[in-house]
Parts: C-alpha cells; structure tokens; sequence
C-alpha cells in the first residue's frame, strides 16, 4: 500500500468516525507527523479528501468540512433519486440468489448490535440494492453519497430499530415482485432517515456545537 493511500485511509476513517470533528482545522505537517509521511503523498490524500467533500482548503491549511444541514438535505434528495432508479432499473432482473443475499444482511440482530454495526450492515444493504439495477456508476455514486452522509447519521444519537424493520418490508416487497411498492418503501424511509437526521441537527446545534462540531446553516438553493 502506498503511503498516500495509507494516509488517505487513515484520515478518512478518522473524519467519518468524529475522531476529527467537522470543521476541525489540520495540516499537512500535522498529518506528515501523525502518519509518518512525506509531503507530497500527504498533499496528494488531501486533495483526493478534499475531491470527496471531506476536506476544505482554509486559508493555507485544510479543515474537516463542517456539516451542513441544507446540504445534507440535498445528498438524501439525491440518495433517494439514485435508488429509487436502481430498483426501477432491476424490475424483472432480480434473482432467487440475490434476494437471498439481502435477506441475508438482514441477519444481524438488531435489538442487541451496536449502532456502528447496524451502520455498516445498513450500507452494506443499500448498496447491494443500488447493484440490483446491474449499473457500476450508480452503485458507485450511491456509495459516494453515503459515506458523505455517514458523519451525519454518528451526530444522530437516535435508534437504528425503525430502519431496520423498514429494509425487511422492503426485502419482502421485491420477493413478492412488487417494484412499485418497493419504490414507495425506498422513498418514505429515505425521506424518513431524512428529517430524522435534520431534526436531530436542529436540536442538538447547542450541543453540537459545544463538542467542537461545526454546523453551517444556509440558504437553500
């Protein structure tokens, strides 16, 4: 593994993971330091960060990019659009097999696991509902979008079980050969996770914001 790729890796798990909170501000030395780089390859995982809309340039420094409520807003619209496509793409084309994988990642129990591991399950589901539609870029945006919106969801102390149960009606829906309402069912538990997560920035801003994370309120476009 190269050592940008190493320092990208690295840095990228710890801004998804808040152990850098959104609007933090680091530098290149800081980072050459913490992960035993050189510039250039240090330089080059910035700018690859910074291309996936988790680094911002600050004046001649970098800072972790703040979280947005609107834009957030704007990323579960587009999620939303993505997959609802995805299915309507993969009407007729679903297998036996394939429905037997997502209804095995539905396995993990969820009343007793961890919130990080619902997490990863859940986009472990999403996107092999994206692969569904059989179409690489689509998958590969969605996964895009998703991590982007994954700091989002940690800032979310809220339960997991709601979307859990909603990813079996909607596994259930596609056995039953119901592209419609598996459209409707994707829809309503986007938009659900939407206002959710939105609800819990506007009424935690206090508390966020007294944790070092850096909120930015704004117009919508």
């Amino acid at each position: 593994m190269s050592q940008q790729t190493d320092v990208e890796n690295q840095l990228r798990e710890m801004i998804l993971n808040l152990d850098i909170s959104p609007g933090e501000r680091i530098t290149e030395r800081w980072a050459e330091a913490a992960f035993g780089a050189s510039r250039t390859p240090v330089r080059a995982a910035f700018i690859r960060l910074a291309n996936e809309g988790l680094l911002r340039r600050e004046g001649r420094g970098w800072m972790t990019a703040p979280v947005e409520p609107e834009e957030i807003r704007q990323l579960f619209d587009y999620r939303e659009a993505l997959e609802v496509s995805a299915l309507r793409m993969a009407e007729g084309k679903i297998t036996d097999e394939q429905l037997q994988s997502l209804t095995g990642l539905l396995e993990t129990d969820s009343t007793s696991a961890s919130k990080d591991a619902l997490s990863r399950a859940g986009t472990e589901f999403h996107l092999a509902l994206a692969s569904l539609a059989g179409n690489k870029f689509l998958t590969e945006s969605l996964k895009d979008v998703l991590q982007q919106l994954s700091r989002a969801r940690w800032l979310d102390s809220g339960s997991e079980q709601p979307a859990w149960e909603e990813h079996h009606a909607l596994v259930n829906a596609l056995t039953e050969d119901d592209i419609a309402t598996a459209c409707s069912l994707i829809s309503a538990h986007i938009r659900s996770s939407r206002d959710r997560t939105i609800d819990a920035l506007n009424r935690n801003q206090r508390t966020l914001r007294a944790r070092g994370v850096k909120l930015t309120f704004r117009t919508p476009i």
